[in-house]
């Protein structure tokens, strides 16, 4: 057992070291990385919306806190799931198809493309920059999608994860 990991912090050294694929070995770093930048990032948002709806009745203000919180798991879940799906799979000795890992690897890098799409799909019209270049077209049809839609490239690519999970497993 001194192979077992303990918890999630753990499954990403433990699934870093079990995994033969080098795709999904430098997903468990840029997902540690990313994992931690959102977190951080999250926490700050609370932070923020707690310190400026002090002093108010709850209600639609803690509400708004608990959006914070549950988007906040939206985006982190997905990002340490192919992480955690891996060590599992390791730790039981799971028999399953020798692409998983990579093909799960594959899958958590799409999800932090996803985000970043998500990201350039809800920019504020007022706040999006002239594009140049050759992904201009993209970038232009992307910011004449609705805000909304940039929910939709992430939940379709976590979609992903877990069918990718569920087929090779």
């Amino acid at each position: 057992m001194a192979d077992d990991y303990g918890g999630v912090l753990g499954a990403f050294p433990y699934a870093f070291r079990a995994s033969d694929s080098w795709l999904f070995r430098s997903y468990v770093i840029l997902g540690g990385l990313v994992t931690v930048a959102v977190g951080l990032l999250f926490v700050t948002a609370v932070i923020g919306v707690i310190a400026g709806t002090t002093g108010g009745r709850g209600g639609n203000l803690t509400l708004s806190r608990s959006f914070f919180a549950v988007v906040g798991l939206f985006v982190v879940v997905p990002l340490v799931a192919p992480v955690l799906f891996v060590a599992r799979r390791h730790r039981r000795r799971e028999g399953v198809a020798d692409r998983y890992d990579a093909a799960l690897g594959l899958t958590g890098y799409l999800f932090v493309a996803s985000l970043y799409v998500g990201l350039v799909i809800s920019v504020p019209p007022g706040q999006q920059t002239a594009t140049t270049g050759v992904l201009a077209p993209v970038v232009e049809t992307l910011y004449g999608l609705p805000q909304f839609a940039g929910v939709v490239p992430p939940l379709a690519v976590s979609a992903l994860i877990l069918l990718c999970h569920r087929r090779l497993q």
